[in-house]
């Protein structure tokens, strides 16, 4: 039997494929230019353009657009009045800024556990963490698939808590017909490159709540505010804005503004690309009994953003480690998402300890995100799954 590409057998494709990568067409390009050869970069018009499309598409009555999806998080982590003393309850699957932005406003980010089989925050969890000092719940869209919206809501409303969903993953991601970012107290957005459309870096928030809306255009902003019915000392002067509290220089430019624009256009081609990739992928792994496949709750119709190939490590004679390695070697570039977020030393030096989420813990150890994006051909999918199926032979019990 022909070896993988680690030990000296051919490997698969000559050329890495990446786990993501974005797809800029010429009108995206020509979108930027406008922007470059008009009199705004910055603190123009495209920001609120893009600010109404994302409403649009969401189904959301207000939208801020922000640098990027960490600043998404922390400005509705402060809106929601996240502070010291206050647990927040956070998936413990997930990258780093969705409980980092706990830590930012002062509160204690509490973890969560997920679903083995769905791989999100389990509500259970959930229930069984609320304290007296819990102030909210930041639950993601961990590769795109809703969370369970409607218990999650349940919850929030029973204990009075602000229900955050972080949609970094799952812009396009509809939950019973609605789409993400219409839903939870606060919606943030993440337009990085390897995500489903970007912005280069971006951000943004949703909302319905018109308060939350005007604290969050403030934050982003340095706090500072030309509403006279915010200042302290209001006036008619045109030229005058007042800082009514301690915000940031969390704005995007019109530049990320005209990009991201004009690649929302494609979003439901960008969105029905991925499902065909997906639906490929599920049909060759889930004939393989050494491969879990991730299943989703029929309420989610997902623009997914990963694709997570999850190993059954009973019924093969490596560890994660050794097939992620074999599958690099066959040019198939996969990726880990994600550690559990408890586990960063940062985090062990605030005290947290190992084991606070076994089911999070397990997935950590058996899971690699392999090559899902738009711009990949069939031939590319095929080469993926034959470089799945090579190896799962080779390790095979």
């Amino acid at each position: 039997m022909e070896k993988p590409a680690l030990y000296g057998g051919i490997p698969v494709r000559e050329k890495p494929l990446s786990y993501g990568k974005q797809y800029i067409d010429e009108d995206d390009i020509r979108a930027v230019t406008e922007v470059l050869r008009g009199d705004f970069l910055t603190g123009g018009p495209y920001v609120a353009e893009l600010e109404r499309k994302l409403c649009k598409i969401t189904g959301a009555k207000y939208a801020v657009a922000v640098s990027n999806g960490t600043a998404a998080l922390h400005l509705a982590a402060l809106a929601a009045g996240f502070g010291p003393g206050d647990e927040v309850i956070v998936s413990s699957i997930t990258f780093a800024a969705s409980s980092n932005c706990v830590l930012y406003c002062g509160a204690t980010p509490v973890f969560a556990d997920i679903r083995p089989d769905t791989c999100n925050i389990d509500p259970g969890q959930i229930e069984k963490l609320i304290t007296p000092a819990t102030k909210g719940v930041i639950a993601v869209d961990f590769t795109g698939q809703a969370v369970e919206q409607d218990e999650i809501r349940r919850i929030c409303e029973e204990h009075n808590l602000v229900f955050i969903e972080d949609a970094a993953h799952a812009i396009g991601t509809k939950y019973k017909g609605r789409p993400v970012g219409s839903m939870a107290d606060m919606t943030t957005f993440s337009f990085h490159p390897v995500k489903t459309v970007t912005s280069g870096e971006g951000g943004a928030i949703t909302t319905n709540d018109e308060k939350l809306y005007r604290k969050l255009m403030r934050l982003r902003t340095h706090g500072i505010t030309r509403n006279q019915s915010e200042m302290v000392h209001p006036t008619d002067a045109g030229w005058y804005n007042e800082q009514v509290e301690l915000g940031f220089n969390y704005r995007i430019t019109d530049i990320q503004a005209a990009l991201l624009t004009s690649q929302l256009d494609k979003l439901d081609v960008f969105s029905a690309r991925r499902a065909q990739i997906v639906k490929r992928y599920d049909r060759a792994f889930s004939e393989m009994p050494e491969l879990v496949v991730q299943r989703e709750i029929p309420e989610s119709e997902t623009t997914r953003h990963l694709y997570i190939l999850r190993l059954n490590l009973e019924k093969l004679t490596c560890d994660r480690r050794e097939f992620f390695d074999a599958l690099h070697a066959e040019n198939i570039y996969a990726q880990v998402h994600y550690l559990p977020v408890y586990w960063h030393s940062y985090y062990e030096k605030l005290g947290y300890e190992k084991g606070l989420c076994p089911c999070a813990e397990k997935f950590y150890g058996e899971v690699m995100s392999i090559p899902l994006f738009y711009a990949m051909t069939d031939n590319d999918a095929e080469d993926v799954i034959c470089a799945v199926k090579k190896l799962i032979a080779y390790y095979r019990r």
